[in-house]
């Protein structure tokens, strides 16, 4: 079964999710262009636990920070505490302590919390100091351009990853076309981010392999159409050219439906968008069981 939104089938299907480690990370710096260019360093390769150390995106722009200047907050996750906390202290390490100008504040409110800044403060090699920044309490490191400034602690939340959608085009260029236009409604749903490339995944994967053992996760077969004629379970029909995914890791499991909800609603607007799935594999990866029908109904 399977109904239709703005005239493109939507299939009685359902995105499979599941349980992650989350931080979120508030990066500043003198300017925007700043911010930006090392909160994009901070989370790069950080697409998808299958060989990355961590997933990690860009999640929004606040209107204010504690340094009253520019800022991008990013969030990282995991599967596990601890190799969580041995991400946000490389990637603050090596991606914002480096970066010109950036300072790095917690932007997460939670009980439980990791000592980032405490560890990070022995850079400093002795010469580092107790400060205090609109309130919160950080460490001053002395750095060749001048001082980074680190919070002490970062917050760290159970939060949910893998929500997902298929968008399957009749050419390339127009399903393209609707993974972007997705990605930009979601943007707009804080606290959640999408960790790929631009937001969109090029090469969806299935768990393990046909004919390699030694893979955790190959192409899934039965949505590439350039070998549609010659897989009998393709799940593809004749007039599809091109699928493209889109994955959102959330701080919770209402976010990421939220911004499931208006990724695909923004997706069928786009002419030559066929039909509209999703991944999964049969309750047995995530906890999540994300109706298609339920929402966009």
């Amino acid at each position: 079964m399977s109904f239709e939104l703005e005239g493109v089938e939507i299939e009685d299907t359902y995105a499979e999710a599941f349980s992650t480690f989350t931080s979120r990370v508030l990066i500043t710096a003198k300017n925007e262009k700043w911010a930006i260019e090392t909160a994009r360093e901070a989370t790069g390769f950080g697409t998808s636990q299958v060989m990355c150390p961590a997933e990690a995106g860009i999640d929004f722009e606040p209107e204010s920070t504690p340094d009253d200047r520019p800022g991008v907050v990013i969030q990282i996750c995991g599967p596990k505490k601890d190799s969580l906390e041995q991400q946000l202290l490389a990637r603050v390490g090596q991606c914002v302590l480096t970066s010109p100008t950036a300072a790095a504040f917690n932007a997460l409110d939670s009980e439980e919390m990791l000592g980032i800044g405490n560890k990070l403060r022995y850079f400093g090699d002795g010469f580092e100091k107790d400060g205090e920044v609109d309130g919160r309490s950080v460490r001053i490191i002395p750095i060749m351009s001048g001082e980074f400034v680190i919070e002490n602690q970062f917050g760290i939340t159970d939060g949910v990853a893998g929500g997902n959608f298929f968008i399957l085009g009749g050419e390339q260029d127009s399903a393209l076309e609707a993974a972007e236009k997705a990605v930009d409604a979601i943007r707009n749903v804080e606290g959640t981010i999408t960790p790929f490339p631009g937001g969109i995944v090029s090469s969806g994967s299935k768990v393990g392999s046909i004919n390699y053992s030694f893979l955790h996760a190959t192409t899934n077969h039965p949505y590439c159409p350039t070998i549609r004629d010659e897989v009998e379970e393709t799940k593809l029909p004749g007039d599809v050219d091109a699928v493209y995914e889109i994955v959102i890791n959330g701080l919770d499991l209402d976010k990421v439906k939220k911004a499931m909800e208006r990724g695909i609603k923004a997706a069928v607007k786009v002419p030559e968008v066929v039909k509209i799935s999703a991944g999964n594999y049969d309750g047995e990866l995530g906890k999540y069981l994300i109706s298609l029908e339920e929402l966009v109904d």
